[in-house]
Protein backbone atom coordinates (compact mmCIF):
# COMPACT_ATOMS: atom_id res chain seq x y z
CA UNK A 1 0.00 0.00 0.00
CA UNK A 2 1.22 3.56 -1.15
CA UNK A 3 2.17 5.35 2.18
CA UNK A 4 1.59 8.98 -0.08
CA UNK A 5 5.33 9.54 0.57
CA UNK A 6 8.16 9.67 -2.53
CA UNK A 7 9.81 6.85 -3.91
CA UNK A 8 11.13 8.07 -6.98
CA UNK A 9 10.24 7.43 -10.89
CA UNK A 10 10.31 3.73 -12.44
CA UNK A 11 10.78 3.72 -16.08
CA UNK A 12 6.97 3.61 -16.68
CA UNK A 13 6.81 7.07 -16.19
CA UNK A 14 9.10 7.98 -18.71
CA UNK A 15 7.35 5.44 -20.98
CA UNK A 16 4.02 6.82 -20.22
CA UNK A 17 5.37 10.27 -21.36
CA UNK A 18 6.71 8.75 -24.62
CA UNK A 19 3.52 7.11 -25.35
CA UNK A 20 1.43 10.76 -24.36
CA UNK A 21 4.30 12.11 -27.03
CA UNK A 22 3.03 9.69 -29.60
CA UNK A 23 -0.70 9.48 -28.78
CA UNK A 24 -1.55 12.42 -27.66
CA UNK A 25 -5.51 11.69 -27.51
CA UNK A 26 -8.22 11.51 -25.07
CA UNK A 27 -8.41 7.11 -25.33
CA UNK A 28 -4.56 6.72 -24.43
CA UNK A 29 -5.29 8.93 -21.59
CA UNK A 30 -7.90 7.29 -20.38
CA UNK A 31 -6.54 3.75 -20.60
CA UNK A 32 -3.26 4.88 -18.77
CA UNK A 33 -5.13 7.08 -16.24
CA UNK A 34 -4.19 5.11 -13.45
CA UNK A 35 -0.32 5.66 -13.62
CA UNK A 36 -0.73 8.80 -14.64
CA UNK A 37 -2.47 9.47 -11.39
CA UNK A 38 -0.29 7.33 -8.55
CA UNK A 39 3.28 7.31 -11.09
CA UNK A 40 3.40 10.76 -12.23
CA UNK A 41 1.25 13.48 -10.95
CA UNK A 42 1.26 11.82 -7.02
CA UNK A 43 4.63 10.88 -7.31
CA UNK A 44 5.60 14.62 -8.55
CA UNK A 45 3.31 16.01 -6.09
CA UNK A 46 4.63 14.19 -3.36
CA UNK A 47 8.75 15.03 -4.40
CA UNK A 48 7.53 19.14 -4.41
CA UNK A 49 5.69 18.60 -1.07
CA UNK A 50 8.94 17.41 0.46
CA UNK A 51 11.73 19.41 -1.31
CA UNK A 52 9.19 22.44 -0.16
CA UNK A 53 9.40 21.38 3.57
CA UNK A 54 13.25 21.84 3.01
CA UNK A 55 13.25 24.87 0.96
CA UNK A 56 10.28 26.92 2.72
CA UNK A 57 7.35 27.68 0.31
CA UNK A 58 4.20 26.50 -1.18
CA UNK A 59 3.71 23.67 -3.77
CA UNK A 60 1.59 23.91 -6.76
CA UNK A 61 1.16 21.43 -9.79
CA UNK A 62 -0.20 22.38 -13.14
CA UNK A 63 -2.93 20.96 -14.79
CA UNK A 64 -2.16 18.14 -17.61
CA UNK A 65 -4.67 19.44 -19.63
CA UNK A 66 -3.87 22.22 -22.02
CA UNK A 67 -6.13 25.46 -23.10
CA UNK A 68 -6.76 24.68 -26.58
CA UNK A 69 -9.23 27.61 -27.02
CA UNK A 70 -6.70 30.08 -28.81
CA UNK A 71 -4.25 27.48 -30.04
CA UNK A 72 -3.72 26.20 -33.50
CA UNK A 73 -2.65 23.04 -31.80
CA UNK A 74 -5.58 21.44 -30.40
CA UNK A 75 -4.06 18.27 -29.31
CA UNK A 76 -5.36 17.98 -25.47
CA UNK A 77 -3.34 17.25 -23.16
CA UNK A 78 0.74 18.66 -22.02
CA UNK A 79 3.52 16.63 -22.64
CA UNK A 80 5.13 17.47 -19.84
CA UNK A 81 4.31 17.30 -15.68
CA UNK A 82 5.77 20.24 -13.99
CA UNK A 83 4.85 22.37 -10.85
CA UNK A 84 6.87 25.00 -8.80
CA UNK A 85 7.56 25.89 -5.14
CA UNK A 86 7.08 29.72 -4.59
CA UNK A 87 7.49 31.88 -1.96
CA UNK A 88 10.69 30.21 -0.80
CA UNK A 89 12.68 33.26 1.31
CA UNK A 90 15.21 32.44 -0.83
CA UNK A 91 13.91 32.21 -4.56
CA UNK A 92 11.60 34.95 -5.02
CA UNK A 93 11.59 33.77 -8.30
CA UNK A 94 10.19 30.04 -7.69
CA UNK A 95 11.83 26.95 -7.80
CA UNK A 96 10.52 24.92 -11.14
CA UNK A 97 10.92 21.38 -11.86
CA UNK A 98 9.34 19.39 -15.11
CA UNK A 99 8.71 15.41 -16.01
CA UNK A 100 9.10 14.69 -19.35
CA UNK A 101 10.25 11.56 -21.94
CA UNK A 102 13.48 13.53 -21.80
CA UNK A 103 14.10 12.95 -17.90
CA UNK A 104 13.95 15.43 -14.64
CA UNK A 105 14.58 18.90 -15.14
CA UNK A 106 14.57 21.51 -12.31
CA UNK A 107 15.79 25.17 -12.13
CA UNK A 108 15.03 28.61 -11.11
CA UNK A 109 14.87 32.32 -12.32
CA UNK A 110 12.53 34.04 -14.59
CA UNK A 111 11.33 32.54 -17.56
CA UNK A 112 9.56 35.49 -18.71
CA UNK A 113 10.32 39.25 -17.64
CA UNK A 114 7.53 42.16 -18.09
CA UNK A 115 8.42 45.49 -18.98
CA UNK A 116 9.25 46.68 -15.98
CA UNK A 117 11.93 44.09 -14.98
CA UNK A 118 13.33 43.89 -18.18
CA UNK A 119 13.94 47.79 -17.73
CA UNK A 120 15.57 46.92 -14.21
CA UNK A 121 17.66 43.96 -15.54
CA UNK A 122 19.27 45.81 -17.90
CA UNK A 123 20.01 48.80 -16.32
CA UNK A 124 21.85 46.17 -13.51
CA UNK A 125 23.62 44.11 -16.38
CA UNK A 126 25.59 47.62 -17.80
CA UNK A 127 25.87 49.06 -14.09
CA UNK A 128 29.35 48.39 -12.95
CA UNK A 129 28.33 48.43 -8.93
CA UNK A 130 25.59 45.36 -10.02
CA UNK A 131 26.46 43.86 -13.11
CA UNK A 132 30.25 42.34 -12.65
CA UNK A 133 27.94 40.31 -10.11
CA UNK A 134 25.88 38.78 -12.34
CA UNK A 135 28.80 37.93 -13.98
CA UNK A 136 30.22 36.04 -10.98
CA UNK A 137 27.05 34.41 -10.14
CA UNK A 138 26.12 32.72 -13.83
CA UNK A 139 29.81 31.94 -13.95
CA UNK A 140 29.39 29.71 -10.71
CA UNK A 141 26.02 28.31 -11.93
CA UNK A 142 27.55 26.89 -15.06
CA UNK A 143 30.34 25.93 -13.02
CA UNK A 144 28.54 23.77 -10.96
CA UNK A 145 26.66 22.26 -13.95
CA UNK A 146 23.95 24.60 -15.18
CA UNK A 147 22.59 25.65 -17.68
CA UNK A 148 22.06 29.06 -17.40
CA UNK A 149 20.06 30.54 -20.60
CA UNK A 150 17.18 32.11 -21.93
CA UNK A 151 15.23 34.32 -24.72
CA UNK A 152 17.77 36.76 -26.00
CA UNK A 153 17.38 39.31 -28.61
CA UNK A 154 19.76 39.07 -31.77
CA UNK A 155 21.70 42.31 -30.51
CA UNK A 156 21.89 44.93 -27.44
CA UNK A 157 18.34 46.41 -26.90
CA UNK A 158 17.59 49.57 -27.94
CA UNK A 159 19.56 52.61 -26.41
CA UNK A 160 22.68 50.13 -25.05
CA UNK A 161 26.20 49.52 -25.86
CA UNK A 162 26.41 46.71 -28.29
CA UNK A 163 29.70 45.88 -27.44
CA UNK A 164 29.27 46.30 -24.26
CA UNK A 165 31.24 43.09 -21.71
CA UNK A 166 28.31 41.47 -20.44
CA UNK A 167 26.56 41.94 -23.96
CA UNK A 168 25.69 38.03 -23.35
CA UNK A 169 23.34 38.96 -20.71
CA UNK A 170 22.69 42.55 -21.87
CA UNK A 171 20.55 40.61 -24.39
CA UNK A 172 18.99 38.36 -22.44
CA UNK A 173 15.18 38.66 -22.14
CA UNK A 174 14.86 35.90 -19.59
CA UNK A 175 17.11 34.36 -17.55
CA UNK A 176 16.83 30.24 -15.99
CA UNK A 177 19.22 28.43 -14.23
CA UNK A 178 18.52 24.32 -14.38
CA UNK A 179 19.41 21.25 -15.72
CA UNK A 180 18.10 17.51 -16.40
CA UNK A 181 18.70 14.08 -15.74
CA UNK A 182 17.81 11.24 -17.78
CA UNK A 183 15.37 8.96 -16.75
CA UNK A 184 16.29 5.61 -18.92
CA UNK A 185 15.55 3.39 -16.58
CA UNK A 186 13.57 5.16 -13.88
CA UNK A 187 15.22 7.98 -11.31
CA UNK A 188 14.84 6.81 -7.58
CA UNK A 189 14.22 8.57 -5.01
CA UNK A 190 17.50 10.07 -3.27
CA UNK A 191 18.65 11.22 -6.80
CA UNK A 192 15.88 13.05 -8.03
CA UNK A 193 15.60 14.57 -4.36
CA UNK A 194 19.45 15.41 -4.93
CA UNK A 195 19.34 16.27 -8.44
CA UNK A 196 16.08 19.02 -7.75
CA UNK A 197 17.81 20.33 -4.45
CA UNK A 198 21.67 20.41 -6.24
CA UNK A 199 19.96 22.49 -8.82
CA UNK A 200 18.19 24.62 -7.08
CA UNK A 201 20.91 25.37 -4.41
CA UNK A 202 23.97 25.48 -7.16
CA UNK A 203 21.56 28.75 -8.93
CA UNK A 204 21.10 30.45 -5.89
CA UNK A 205 23.60 33.42 -6.19
CA UNK A 206 21.97 34.24 -9.22
CA UNK A 207 18.59 34.09 -7.56
CA UNK A 208 20.12 36.58 -4.95
CA UNK A 209 20.83 38.97 -7.39
CA UNK A 210 17.91 39.08 -9.70
CA UNK A 211 16.43 39.73 -6.13
CA UNK A 212 18.54 42.47 -5.26
CA UNK A 213 18.35 43.82 -8.79
CA UNK A 214 15.31 43.56 -10.65
CA UNK A 215 12.37 41.72 -8.32
CA UNK A 216 8.61 41.06 -9.08
CA UNK A 217 6.82 43.19 -11.76
CA UNK A 218 4.75 45.95 -10.79
CA UNK A 219 2.35 46.65 -13.73
CA UNK A 220 -1.05 45.21 -13.78
CA UNK A 221 -0.96 41.65 -15.23
CA UNK A 222 -2.57 42.89 -18.85
CA UNK A 223 0.46 44.81 -19.35
CA UNK A 224 3.48 42.58 -18.18
CA UNK A 225 3.14 40.71 -21.68
CA UNK A 226 3.85 44.06 -23.70
CA UNK A 227 7.92 43.77 -23.32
Amino acid sequence: MDDGGFHGFGPGVFAWFAGLERDNTKAYFTATRERYETEVRDAFTAMLDELAAAFGGEVKVFRQYRDVRFSPDKSPYKTQTYGIVHGAPEAPAGLYAQLSARGLYAGTGYHRMARDQLERFRDAVVDERAGPGLRVAVDAARDAGLDVDGESLRTAPRGYPREHERIELLRMKSIVSGRRIGGEGGIGRDAALEHVAGAWRAAAPVNTWLAANVGPSTLPSDDRRRR
